[in-house]
């Protein structure tokens, strides 16, 4: 059998911890920054862990989730 493929869009949106869980950032933080409070922009800021609805999507994209960066 041909090795799979890592989705390498993927790969560089999400990153995974040493226990396995797959970190991503916020939405909403990139622009339009102007309106938004800053207690919303600190909410928004730093890393989340994905939902566990997605979660199989996003397992599926990374197929060799130690190398993903």
């Amino acid at each position: 059998m041909p090795k799979m493929k890592t989705h390498r869009a993927a790969a560089k949106r999400y990153k995974v911890t040493a226990s396995g869980k797959i970190l991503r950032r916020s939405a909403g933080t990139k622009h339009l920054l102007q309106h938004k409070s800053v207690s919303r922009k600190r909410r928004l800021a730093g890393m989340h862990e994905v939902a566990s609805v997605n979660l199989d999507l996003v397992s599926k994209e990374l197929p060799y989730m130690k190398y993903s960066r």
